[in-house]
């Protein structure tokens, strides 16, 4: 997934956006409300990690304007106020989920998976196709019983291919959702790691490369 990360406190930001790359997420990484809405405008995002009291716009009026456009990026609200009244007031702005700070990480990335899913069409928690079992919440990815070590971007790349369930997805789609904002569209990234990825699970090959369209899992 590709999540942007609103935050205006830089150790902070930094601290999530490196946690969620670790858990293979796509993240760009914002200070203010105004650069918020222009990766917004720019960028497909699963979802949306929302500082409250971002400066220049503030962060309930990025709120609002998200939840008034017609994209599909979920919003996951953080405050340093934690009151029920807060949480209230947050979520009817049009904030999808509320978590006050401090947050247990594990629990801020479960509600991103969990925002996630409701951006695409509804799919098991384990992914499974030709033979490959992938868990997103274990980070554990089998072929035909037998374990496979992936890094970050291989698993992130497995991931999106299986949730095409069958279907192609071009290079641009993966260099989207599997790297960040700071990719070079010209790069061979995305070819070079599902050449690595292939190698891994072994043969027979399941990833094709459908000429002139992108990639798919038999």
């Amino acid at each position: 997934m590709r999540v942007l990360v609103a935050e205006d406190e830089p150790m902070m930001a930094a601290a999530i956006a490196d946690g969620l790359r670790d858990e293979a997420f796509a993240v760009d990484v914002v200070h203010d409300g105004a650069a918020a809405l222009e990766r917004l405008s720019i960028n497909d995002y699963d979802v949306l990690l929302l500082d409250r009291d971002l400066p220049v716009v503030h962060g309930d009026e990025v709120c609002r304007q998200v939840a008034a456009g017609d994209g599909a990026v979920r919003v996951l609200m953080l405050t340093a106020s934690g009151t029920v009244a807060e949480r209230i007031n947050g979520l009817s702005l049009g904030a999808d989920d509320y978590l006050p700070k401090p947050f247990d990480f594990d629990e801020l990335v479960a509600r991103i998976r969990a925002l996630g899913r409701r951006t695409r069409p509804a799919l098991p928690p384990v992914l499974e196709r030709s033979g490959i079992r992938l868990d997103p919440h274990h980070r554990e990815t089998y072929r035909d019983g037998r374990y496979v070590s992936l890094s970050r971007k291989e698993f992130a790349l497995l991931e999106e291919l299986l949730r095409a369930d069958g279907g192609t997805v071009s290079a641009e789609t993966l260099l989207e959702k599997v790297w960040d904002e700071n990719a070079d569209p010209f790069t061979t990234i995305v070819r070079v790691t599902l050449s690595s990825l292939r190698r891994k699970l072994g043969e027979p090959q399941l990833i094709e490369t459908v000429t002139g369209v992108g990639y798919r899992v038999r």
